[in-house]
């Protein structure tokens, strides 16, 4: 019982936690963004005010592909989001700190063509021997 105590206070299981409440509480926000004003704005363009009425039926089934652009909308809007407010800034202020992974010179395997480190002696793919190249 001890152990289980433990794993449930450990941190990285807190955090997980706090993360999929917040992740949640995002989506909602962003769902309704994209309902209230991204498929407006569109629907204003297109002529068409709700998407998610869109469908069109085959043997008496209904396919609700309005829905499905609802939801890839949203899926955009998401992944902007993200890349925008969270990516961009956090790799500039590593960029500025100077914390971020150099990339390791590579060369091409003469046998199948892949990228290994400059230092290899094998290719880490076809295991072919490699002549050993001079760092840069």
């Amino acid at each position: 019982m001890k152990q289980f105590k433990e794993f449930l206070l450990r941190g990285n299981l807190i955090d997980l936690a706090i993360a999929v409440v917040i992740g949640t509480a995002f989506a909602a926000v962003v769902k309704a963004l994209v309902a209230d004003i991204v498929t407006p704005l569109i629907a204003a363009i297109g002529g068409k005010p709700n998407f998610a009425n869109l469908y069109f039926t085959v043997n008496n089934s209904k396919f609700l592909y309005g829905d499905l652009i609802n939801v890839i909308l949203t899926f955009i809007v998401i992944a902007a989001v993200i890349f925008f407010l969270v990516v961009k800034p956090t790799n500039a202020m590593l960029s500025r700190l100077g914390r971020l992974p150099k990339e390791e010179p590579v060369m091409t395997c003469p046998q199948c063509l892949s990228q290994v480190p400059i230092g290899a002696h094998r290719c880490m793919y076809c295991t072919s021997e490699l002549e050993v190249a001079e760092e840069a």
